[in-house]
């Protein structure tokens, strides 16, 4: 229990850690910085660590600590206290968060050195995982939205880390717009939750969903819904998260495995007891999730920039975990392990694209790679265990939870089940079609390096964090073995159920996993054909009878341009129309009536001369005016 009452400084480290190398800046040399953030972050994993023992101290129906650190706000019956909420759920987080983490500030030191704003770097990169601690630990709505916003914030800040080029700042600012959108319906979602229970506390709002109608916990599902669709890039504002890649690797592989866009999967799981509540609401996550699963694999296929590829991979991935924790009680742990497995295969396969880049000179291309297999051995073989994770291939650990995800699709009771279960496995064989794409056009086939490049293997520094994430890409899947499932009865007193698809081994199961597996495994079939035996002549051949698709899955089906036509444009159109208005009519206003005051003052001005025969001239004149009015008025009465 100990360790529990402390857990706070988990988040604290890093946040400490963030503020001293902003104030020592440059003043603070390399490796220096780099080491200290380190330090930090390996730290809080420790403090998680201990938090897990204290947890498991607990018996499992007990196994949840809230501390109130201090009141933040109150007045006129609003009250927010900044406490922390340890559970099962929070520590499954705070690990992952604090040891991808780790391995990512680790591989950082060695990708980032020589760069002139080393120490600033390592300072957002705390502040991220700061923010995310934050989030995981928040036992209230308010404070869990302090660290959303943390972490949106600091996607700005990293995505456009080299904003000298205007590409790199352009894609940091349409990353914190696209948020801003789902943020809104976060906030309006608090309002009505406040309104409904009178505080924005976990512990009072869960212990009384009674007070909530069907109607109003749809709403404030599909609002929470629409700040998810943001903040984990799913449709319709995924658009932000492919031109995040122009931020340093290593913020790509965080922010992707591990922060940003796995917050909105942990916050449809935190607030379960209300989606529990919004069957509607938990179908239309369900849709969204398969949907996107779908759509963003087909994009992937036709990109040919190496971590772009990655991050329509995410898109889809992410994919499959908003469907499974949308589901309910029999997806939470399943879309909760491929979050877990997600995030060390993923963060592996960013970091492998970073030692590629960075042994390919800072090449992107997949086209202007190949054959690197041999000059880069220890990057191929990581990153062979990555793909093999993400493509479910047995027994890596991808093969295991994107399984209890599609088995949970097919195995629940609500509508359309089986219907998102194939979505699903379209997405399974999509998946293994681009990623392999990817790895023949990278470490097999014709070299295609540019002239003067000299494919190199990378530095330690690089390949030890490769190293230890392959090893959890490779094994990480035995926490939800059926029977076994170590993970699933860890979350079991969260979520308050018991089953749920894959616990145990069935024929149905078996059939399951091997259907999953088949249509995985025909994907790669599809990719060696294409892309490792077939020419290029025949590889453009075979393209001319999809059509169309081809070239619109590399334009993105033009939705980029479609969202600028819809929004973008208008918005400059009424900026315009703006900026007329107030020269014309706010500063023309002000402008004229300055001006005419301006005149009268010299015409007044004219008036005060100094000649004493001139103002004696005027009084007698103005005399001879009086009378001669009287005398009229006089007159006009007779």
């Amino acid at each position: 229990m100990t360790f529990l009452k402390i857990a706070w400084i988990i988040p604290l480290l890093p946040l400490l850690s963030a503020g001293l190398l902003a104030l020592l800046g440059k003043r603070l040399r390399a490796p220096f910085g780099g080491l200290i953030a380190v330090g930090a972050v390996g730290l809080s994993f420790v403090f998680s660590v201990l938090a897990y023992v204290g947890l498991m101290s607990q018996s499992a129906h007990h196994r949840v600590f809230t501390k109130n650190l201090y009141t933040w706000i109150t007045g006129g019956g609003f009250d927010v206290k900044a406490s922390i909420r340890v559970d099962p759920l929070t520590i499954i987080m705070l690990l992952l968060v604090s040891f991808v983490g780790l391995m990512i500030h680790i591989y950082a030191n060695g990708y980032m050195k020589g760069d002139p704003d080393f120490t600033r770097f390592f300072s957002y990169l705390n502040l991220f995982v700061a923010g995310m601690l934050i989030l995981v630990l928040a036992n209230d709505f308010l404070v869990l939205f302090v660290g959303w916003e943390l972490v949106g914030a600091c996607s700005y800040l990293l995505i456009g880390f080299w904003y000298n080029e205007p590409i790199n700042a352009t894609a940091g600012k349409k990353a914190m717009i696209v948020n801003r959108i789902g943020d809104f319906g976060f906030v309006i979602a608090m309002m009505l939750i406040f309104f409904t229970f009178g505080s924005l506390d976990f512990s009072v709002v869960f212990a009384h969903t009674d007070l909530l109608s069907t109607g109003v916990a749809t709403a404030i599902a599909l609002l929470l819904l629409m700040g998810v669709t943001g903040k984990s890039a799913q449709i319709p504002l995924y658009l932000w998260l492919p031109d995040a890649m122009q931020g340093p690797t290593p913020v790509s592989a965080l922010m992707h495995a591990a922060t940003m866009v796995v917050a909105g999967v942990y916050l449809i799981a935190r607030v379960h007891p209300i989606f529990d509540l919004a069957p509607a609401a938990q179908l239309i996550t369900v849709f969204i999730g398969s949907a996107t699963t779908v759509w963003a694999a087909i994009i992937a296929l036709g990109q040919n920039n190496f971590k772009k590829i990655l991050a329509y991979s995410t898109i889809s991935q992410i994919g499959y975990m908003v469907a499974g924790v949308g589901i309910g009680a029999a997806g939470y742990t399943a879309g909760l392990f491929h979050m877990l497995t997600h995030g060390f295969f993923k963060a592996l396969l960013f970091l492998c694209a970073g030692s590629v880049m960075h042994g390919m000179g800072g090449e992107e291309d997949i086209r202007k790679m190949g054959n690197l297999r041999k000059k880069m051995p220890v990057t191929h073989i990581t990153y062979l265990c990555g793909l093999l994770a993400i493509c479910g291939i047995f027994p890596f650990s991808g093969f295991w939870s994107k399984d209890a995800v599609l088995s949970a699709e097919f195995t629940s009771h609500y509508g359309w089940g089986k219907v998102t279960y194939v979505l699903g496995l379209i997405g399974a064989l999509l998946t293994a079609m681009y990623m392999f794409r990817q790895y023949y056009r990278v470490f097999w086939g014709k070299a295609n390096w540019a002239e003067g490049v000299k494919p190199h293997e990378s530095p330690k520094v690089l390949t030890v964090p490769l190293g230890i994430l392959a090893v959890g890409a490779t094994l990480l899947g035995v926490l939800g073995i059926p029977d076994w499932n170590v993970l699933h009865k860890w979350l079991e007193p969260t979520f308050e159920t018991a089953g749920g698809a894959g616990e145990v081994w069935s024929l149905e199961t078996i059939v399951l996993f091997a259907v999953s597996l088949a249509v995985a495994l025909i994907g790669v079939a599809i990719a060696t054909k294409i892309w490792l035996k077939s020419s290029a002549g025949s590889r453009a051949k075979l393209a001319t009878r999809f059509g169309p698709l081809p070239q619109l899955a590399a334009h993105k089906f033009y939705y980029d341009e479609a969202t600028q036509m819809a929004f973008e444009r208008p918005g400059w159109d009424l900026v315009k129309v703006l900026e007329i208005a107030d020269q014309k009519g706010v500063d023309g206003a002000v402008l004229g009536t300055a001006h005419g005051i301006t005149s009268a003052g010299r015409f007044g001005r004219k008036l005060q001369t100094g000649y004493v025969r001139l103002y004696a001239a005027v009084i007698l004149g103005g005399a001879l005016l009086i009378v001669v009015y009287m005398m009229l008025r006089g007159g006009s009465g007779v």
